[in-house]
């Protein structure tokens, strides 16, 4: 499951960026507002960072279809084509997926809590289809489950749109959505480095050392390496 990272913080951006295997950044206009600022600043710094090839999600802030479509279309210019222009799923949403995708547009239909919406934007284009997974755990329903229904129904029907699931409080959860075939996962910064961190991991890595240093010191083995080439 490809991953992408899900926030405008420009310093774990490029951590993120640099150190972890992520194919982007996803932004929404609650994830903007935290950062503050000039926005549009803001995102030619995410897209500088993460360079041309990386999918880089900005969300419409329009809400009425001609100016949705004006907005979406002034966001690829400026940010390049591989930028996926963010779209709620609602009526107007899916008449403006549908035209925009069919002129060669990349749309995430964001907001996804319901298998019924993931069809109806699949259907309309979408590149991606973006379920809520603990939003929905939070409403008492089933947030890996909802995820895992949608993949199958994509999958069914030979939908090429993918899932892009979101809203995670736990690294647990997107392992769950991993095991269910979702496409791609879009994760905060603390639950990104909660799938890496783990205390054995680092006890383990303590030990090497010390059982190294008791046995030779501070030598390493490049060190070695290299006094053999003298």
């Amino acid at each position: 499951m490809r991953l992408l990272l899900d926030t405008a913080n420009l310093s774990d951006i490029r951590y993120f960026n640099e150190y972890y295997p992520i194919e982007g950044v996803t932004t929404n206009p609650t994830i903007l507002s935290a950062e503050g600022g000039n926005v549009l600043e803001l995102l030619s710094e995410i897209r500088a960072i993460i360079g041309w090839d990386k999918e880089l999600h900005v969300q419409v802030t329009e809400k009425d279809f001609d100016r949705i479509i004006e907005e979406a279309i002034a966001l690829v210019s400026f940010l390049g084509e591989n930028t996926y222009v963010k779209i709620p799923a609602t009526d107007v949403g899916l008449k403006a997926t549908k035209y925009l995708s069919k002129r060669g547009y990349k749309i995430t239909v964001t907001a996804i809590l319901s298998e019924a919406q993931g069809m109806l934007a699949a259907n309309a284009g979408a590149s991606y289809v973006a379920p809520y997974v603990s939003r929905l755990d939070n409403l008492c329903a089933d947030g890996v489950g909802t995820v895992k229904q949608i993949s199958d129904i994509l999958s069914f029907s030979g939908q090429k749109t993918q899932v892009l699931a979101a809203s995670f409080k736990t690294a647990k959860e997107v392992l769950d959505v991993a095991a269910a075939g979702c496409h791609c996962a879009t994760v905060g910064s603390s639950v990104m480095k909660n799938l890496l961190s783990h205390t054995t991991t680092d006890t383990s890595i303590a030990r090497f050392d010390s059982d190294w240093k008791q046995a030779f010191g501070d030598v390493t083995i490049l060190s070695l390496l290299n006094e053999g080439k003298k």
